[in-house]
């Protein structure tokens, strides 16, 4: 796996993407994206296509609680050893958590992906967010820790009253996100940053 595929999975990884365990030293990653998505797990797809099964498919889940139906596209990998190694990083007893190498890893492409995926760009406020998935104290010390390390960027934990979290960028320091991943953010995903990313 070469660095831009790294970078990618590890992203998709903190992200919207799921690592399966297949055997003792192998893991899958299963892709997942909604219909409205459908270019940005068509670039996932291209860009990790070597070690893929087949392109993303379309299906649709009914959601009993909005009685709505759900479409969305589905892909996943092969079952391999680089993924596997990814699972031995990012997963403990079934749970997904940082690693505490994380800062050799944490690149601006991973950090594109990553926000692509779980980030939003609130315009009214111009202040960027990531929304967490379920990460222990531990992790979330150690994402802060990279964000201030690796790119001088110093997000605020927040605690939503549905429990949900999310790591929230100040104005200055959402401008500063933006420049370092608008070169890596995919044209149908940009309305997740602001068009003219700019520092005062």
């Amino acid at each position: 796996m070469n660095q831009r595929e790294r970078s990618i999975a590890i992203g998709c990884v903190l992200g919207d993407g799921f690592l399966q365990k297949t055997g003792e030293k192998n893991a899958r990653l299963r892709l997942e994206h909604s219909s409205r998505q459908k270019e940005y797990i068509f670039w996932k797809w291209r860009e990790l296509e070597r070690y893929m099964q087949s392109k993303p498919k379309y299906l649709t889940r009914f959601n009993p609680i909005w009685r709505k139906q759900y479409a969305y596209y589905r892909c996943q990998s092969h079952s391999s050893p680089e993924f596997g190694k990814l699972h031995a990083l990012f997963y403990e007893n079934g749970d997904k958590q940082v690693p505490k190498i994380i800062e050799k890893l944490f690149d601006p492409l991973v950090l594109a992906v990553w926000f692509m995926d779980d980030g939003y760009y609130y315009k009214r406020d111009k202040t960027a967010y990531i929304y967490l998935s379920k990460l222990n104290a531990e992790s979330i010390s150690g994402l802060k820790r990279v964000f201030a390390k690796n790119f001088n960027l110093h997000p605020k934990l927040e605690l939503k009253k549905t429990k949900a979290m999310d790591l929230k960028f100040c104005v200055k320091d959402t401008r500063k996100l933006q420049k370092i991943i608008a070169p890596y953010v995919i044209e149908s995903m940009r309305y997740k940053i602001d068009e003219e990313p700019r520092i005062d």
